[in-house]
Formats: structure tokens, C-alpha cells, sequence
């Protein structure tokens, strides 16, 4: 990103990180890290999409998506290398484009934080803050990942075509 992010976007980012940490060392805190709780939280995530609130299943990808697009399409225009192949292959702009992407998705790894809360508490009665981390990123930050730098190379092809 070429522009300044706003304070708005900047105390998503931070917040998103700072849920994020604390719902990882309180679900350690809370059932630490073993084998039955490892196979606790893939049978509970494999359960999720046939449960209640299946909806955030397409909502929040789709919200990752629009995001991808954006940023993706600005990737093009400002010629910039795809995404996901710059955080794999380039260590020194490795940082700065992950905080890109935490800075265009913390509204929905936010969303996806409070949505996994309130299914927890419909569903099981309890709450597993790992899991709840785990699902946001498979559900809300995974698409971008994988999306922003195919779509940068389409708009890069469209853009070249066009001129």
C-alpha cells in the first residue's frame, strides 16, 4: 500500500493482533496442549460448517475475497509483485506486506473472532479461544493470503492488454 492507513484501519490491525495473542495464550492457559486436545479442536473444527452459523463460511471468505480484490487490483496498477510469492521469496518485504494484509483484514478476522465467541457459546457451552483463532485464519485471512497475488497477475495481464 502507497497511501497512509488510517487510525482507524491502524487500531483494527493492532487490536486484531492483540485478541489474537491473548485468545492463544489463554486457550493454552486454559487446556494447555496434548494430544486430547488436539483431537478436541479438529473434530470441533471439522463439526463447524454443518452446525449453526454456517453462513459466516461464505461471509467471511467473501469478505477476505473483496479485500484480495482490492489490494490486488493496487498491486497491478502500482506494479507491485503478487503477495503470497513476496512473503515467500523476498524476507525483506516480507514484514511490511503481511502488515498490508492484517491492516485490509482485521475487520473481518475481528468479525471472525466475535462470530466463533457466540458460536462457541451456542454450541458448546463453553468457549475455546484456539480454536476460535484457528478458524478465523483458515476462514478470514487464508483467502486473502492465497487470492491477492492471482488477482494481482490478472490485473497486471488486463492492465497490459488495455494499453
Amino acid at each position: 500500500m502507497t497511501e497512509r492507513p488510517s487510525q482507524t484501519k491502524l487500531f483494527l490491525a493492532r487490536l486484531a493482533i492483540v485478541l489474537t495473542l491473548s485468545f492463544i495464550v489463554l486457550g493454552v492457559a486454559m487446556h494447555g496442549v496434548s494430544l486430547p486436545v488436539m483431537e478436541r479442536i479438529w473434530h470441533n473444527l471439522l463439526e463447524r460448517p454443518s452446525g449453526p452459523m454456517t453462513f459466516r463460511f461464505v461471509l467471511q471468505p467473501i469478505m477476505a475475497s473483496t479485500a484480495a480484490l482490492v489490494d490486488g487490483i493496487k498491486d497491478a496498477r502500482n506494479g507491485r509483485d503478487p503477495y503470497l510469492w513476496t512473503i515467500l521469496s523476498n524476507p525483506s518485504k516480507r514484514s511490511s506486506r503481511l502488515h498490508e494484509g492484517l491492516l485490509s483484514t482485521a475487520r473481518v478476522i475481528l468479525l471472525g473472532l466475535i462470530m466463533d465467541l457466540i458460536y462457541q457459546a451456542i454450541e458448546f457451552d463453553t468457549f475455546h479461544p484456539g480454536e476460535a483463532v484457528i478458524i478465523t485464519a483458515l476462514i478470514a485471512f487464508l483467502p486473502y493470503l492465497l487470492l491477492r497475488g492471482p488477482i494481482t497477475r490478472v490485473a497486471s495481464w488486463l492492465i497490459k492488454r488495455g494499453s
